[in-house]
């Protein structure tokens, strides 16, 4: 016995383990003063969506799980020799002394689960993990490394299944009636070693694939986004609570936009503490997409990462670290929370357009048609503009009532009036208000909806009111919204309220500070007419260039560098400037911008005159 610590702490097997027997472990001690080991097979079980079943219906949750411990469970640990060492709840940890009870047990508890209560509801269903290896003693506890394999191999396993250690597998193989697949190794959480995972079935049973996933769940035509619980990095338990919250209020966040499909925090939690592979967390769940990250605290600050993966590819879309204080939590949760969802919502987006792009055009559904017109209407080129639109009406061919559809439709239009300098007709005008208001009535609690119906009223009709009342309802419904926000400062603009508006618009870049169509189309022009009508010449200015540095043939950001040029004197810039509008634009006459503005020119008619007696075009 002198030589078998050794031996165990580098992994290996005592003397007297070949000699009682490979799944014979009883008898086999180390003992190393106060401290008392043995060899053990470990069996550690839960039940799978506990906290799921506790949500929808704790009192028949526990009935159940009492009835099945009756019934099943405990009657099949006495038979095999087993001693329940605790329970936690939802779970159990139990000893045997052979290998090959463990697995037996293992297998007559999930087959006598599939004929337990069916029917019934809640249904109950156990994941089994079995390891063998040395444990420590403490009166009548165990703890150790072969405890801790045990519980990993556990969280590893699938509902209804039953998962062992390559070490518990190798003392029970050719010994018992079961079959074994081979999982591969898996990196398990807090383990510092790969471990060979096998997942046993009846013989007559047909092997399972390597991976022992689901039938993939079916992914909604939405963009759909699943956030997993943030690890914990910094082995302070009261971060545990932090992490929990905060993604908590980012999947609360991403439920506030309907085009997205998120999964609920009962079903992305049960993966608490498990190592995951994402493209089976995608298939288990049916998302495209997930959302992972950790915590890590140091001294009086906390450092929080987050990456966005497409689950299919494992490719990544997005990944940032945030810094911030612990002074207080709840501001440090929003700020996050602001934060991640500006970030990861452009990203969306964009990979689903690219999604749909890369579809064969026959297989197109509604959903692909509106993403398809949205990436041609971003562009924002008069070329794509026909385009976009006729995407957007065979997307309403095929569904009416697409009420995201209606209202980028209608937003079209005024990226043709304002944008391109483009007078719309009195049938498209009708047709875009009519369009906008159909919108709104389908849907009016998504905020993103609401946003852009604001935009058409703001600029194609005359009620400052009822666009007012959109946006704020907008903001109202989805704070994340940074549309929703920009468009309630160029309301604010019109209103005479610029500083006001301001703010909007610093609030919109907080939230989605990368998003060149956001930049281009909302927040920098109107960031300029702010700066115009307070007076802010130098602020103005750098806004009109980082605009066109962003968008060159942008017609407002032109018009503006126009009109700067011809105040300062600058004859050979100003008919630089001319020569790039009438490339872009031709033919734009100053009747033109006067229509296109029409709504800016009613509410600040004195300034809007200046203005357009500055950039000095043909009438």
């Amino acid at each position: 016995m002198g030589n078998s610590l050794p031996v165990l702490l580098a992994g290996g097997r005592p003397p007297c383990f070949d000699a009682l027997g490979s799944d014979q472990l009883t008898g086999c001690f180390v003992t190393t003063g106060r401290i008392e080991r043995r060899l053990a097979a470990v069996l550690a079980a839960d039940v799978a969506g506990y906290s799921r079943l506790m949500g929808a219906d704790e009192v028949g949750t526990l009935e159940a799980l009492k009835s099945v411990r009756r019934e099943v469970v405990d009657p099949a640990i006495a038979s095999h020799k087993g001693r329940v060492v605790k329970t936690t709840g939802d779970g159990l940890l139990v000893e045997f002394a052979s290998a090959v009870d463990a697995v037996t047990c293992a297998m007559t508890v999930q087959d006598e689960m599939t004929r337990h209560d069916v029917g019934a509801s809640p249904k109950i269903m156990f994941r089994i993990g079995i390891n063998v290896g040395d444990v420590m003693i403490d009166g009548d506890d165990i703890f150790g490394d072969g405890v801790n394999i045990a519980t990993r191999v556990e969280n590893e396993c699938q509902p209804g299944g039953v998962c062992l250690s390559d070490d518990a597998f190798r003392q029970v193989r050719g010994k018992t009636a079961f079959a074994f697949d081979d999982l591969g190794e898996k990196s398990l959480k807090n383990i510092d070693r790969p471990i060979r995972l096998y997942a046993a079935r009846p013989a007559s049973s047909p092997a399972a694939s390597a991976t022992a996933h689901p039938a993939p769940a079916a992914i909604t035509d939405r963009p759909s986004i699943a956030v997993l619980p943030f690890q914990n990095m910094s082995g302070d338990p009261e971060q545990e609570y932090f992490a929990d919250g905060m993604v908590e209020d980012i999947i609360t966040a991403l439920s506030r936009f309907k085009s997205l499909f998120v999964i609920a925090r009962n079903s992305t939690f049960t993966y608490k503490g498990k190592a995951v592979d994402i493209k089976h967390v995608g298939t288990e769940l049916g998302v495209r997409y997930v959302l992972e990250g950790s915590v890590r605290k140091s001294g009086g600050r906390v450092r929080i990462t987050g990456q966005l993966i497409e689950a299919a590819t494992g490719a990544h879309l997005w990944a940032d670290k945030i810094d911030g204080a612990l002074d207080d939590v709840f501001e440090l949760q929003d700020q996050v929370t602001q934060s991640v969802v500006g970030a990861i919502l452009p990203k969306l987006h964009q990979a689903e357009m690219d999604i749909a792009a890369r579809k064969p055009r026959s297989t197109w559904s509604c959903y692909d048609k509106y993403l398809r017109g949205n990436a041609l209407l971003f562009q924002l080129s008069p070329a794509t503009l026909a385009e976009a639109k006729n995407e957007f009406e065979q997307a309403l061919s095929l569904d009416p009532n697409f009420a995201p559809a209606l209202a980028s439709f209608a937003a079209s239009y005024v990226v043709q009036q304002i944008f391109f300098g483009q007078n719309l007709s009195q049938s498209e005008l009708s047709k875009a208000l009519e369009l906008s208001a159909r919108a709104a009535e389908l849907a009016p609690d998504d905020g993103l909806v609401l946003a852009r119906c604001a935009i058409v009223t703001i600029w194609l009709g005359d009620d400052l009111e009822k666009a007012m009342a959109l946006a704020e309802r907008a903001v109202s419904l989805n704070p994340n919204a940074a549309m929703a926000w920009g468009n309630l400062g160029f309301i604010r603009i019109l209103l005479g309220e610029p500083e006001r508006a301001c703010e909007d618009f610093d609030r919109a870049t907080r939230l989605n500070p990368l998003d060149r169509m956001m930049l281009v189309t909302t927040i920098l022009p109107g960031t300029s007419q702010a700066f115009f009508l307070l007076g802010r010449q130098e602020e103005w200015l750098q806004t009109t260039n980082r605009l066109l540095a962003l968008d060159p043939n942008n017609l407002g950001a032109l018009l503006d560098a126009l009109y700067f040029a011809n105040q300062q004197g600058r004859t050979t810039d100003a008919e630089k400037l001319l020569q790039r509008i009438e490339t872009a634009y031709p033919g734009l006459r100053r009747s033109q911008v006067r229509d296109m503005y029409r709504r800016f020119r009613k509410s600040h008619q004195g300034v809007f005159d200046q203005w357009l007696d500055g950039l000095q075009l043909p009438a």
